[in-house]
């Protein structure tokens, strides 16, 4: 019987770099002071990345980046001033380097009947959860696509994935992010800038614990289409973007990955 080490012309993968490393990589996560943008930036930093996260409020992204060690810088930024936007990436880049991946998180929601939801608060949705992540995604793509280089990843819902009431505006949002993946997908992908989405299921956070807490028949609902038969936990979004981040996808772009234990395919 031979042995496997008689296998020489075989690629020893042991000496092989680390396809899910971000070593040597510096990304941008928007939101990333708390939640989900807190844990992709933990998960990213923990694969090797350098961070710089941002959000509006000083003092969640200082107590962040004191959690996330010496690979984490922060900038204050509303990512809803979209002429601060072409700004901030330069600021990052003359300060920190060429930005390798984006990361669009921040986002906002509201739960309202949709009669009963202005035009005010529909437009407000969309400024801040897609013409945002356009403008920031077009000044990083810019560079992005000028170096050949770069992983643009976008945070969509499982309201882009079927009804949920309540949320129309936040569902509308979410749907056109998707649909921009694609075409940007397609349009930079000679250039070697691969654009991709998670899609998070119920995703155990402060936030999300609250407004459960408060609707125990939406968790029950929640619970009984998820065939897992659990919330996720944060860091199951950090996983997902560093990998979709990482040369371990280097052949994946214009697509959209559910994190949900099954809540999209579930009944």
């Amino acid at each position: 019987m031979e042995h496997f080490e008689n296998h020489t012309n075989h690629t020893d993968t042991m000496t092989q770099p680390n396809p899910f490393s971000l070593e040597g990589k510096l990304a941008l996560i928007t939101g990333g002071g708390s939640g989900i943008g807190l844990e992709i930036a933990r998960c990213m930093v923990q694969a090797g990345a350098r961070v710089v996260i941002t959000g509006r409020r000083e003092q969640p992204l200082k107590d962040a980046v004191e959690g996330l060690g010496t690979s984490a810088e922060y900038l204050i930024n509303d990512v809803g001033e979209l002429g601060s936007l072409e700004g901030l990436v330069k600021q990052i880049e003359d300060a920190w380097g060429p930005l390798d991946i984006l990361v669009n998180n921040a986002g906002i929601n509201m739960k309202k009947p949709a009669l009963e939801v202005t035009d005010e608060e529909f437009n407000r949705i969309i400024h801040t959860n897609l013409n945002s992540v356009f403008s920031l995604t077009r000044a990083c793509a810019k560079q992005m696509v000028a170096r050949k280089s770069g992983v643009i990843l976008m945070i969509s819902s499982m309201a882009a994935y079927y009804g949920i009431d309540r949320v129309v505006a936040y569902a509308a949002s979410k749907s056109a992010v998707e649909g921009m993946v694609k075409v940007l997908a397609s349009e930079f992908s000679g250039a070697n800038v691969r654009v991709n989405a998670i899609a998070p299921g119920f995703i155990e956070t402060e936030m999300s614990r609250t407004a459960m807490n408060n609707d125990p028949e939406r968790r029950d609902r929640a619970m009984r289409r998820t065939p897992m038969g659990k919330f996720g936990k944060p860091e199951d979004i950090g996983h997902a973007a560093v990998f979709l981040a990482s040369d371990a996808a280097r052949y994946i772009t214009g697509a959209s990955l559910p994190v949900d234990g099954g809540n999209s395919i579930g009944f």
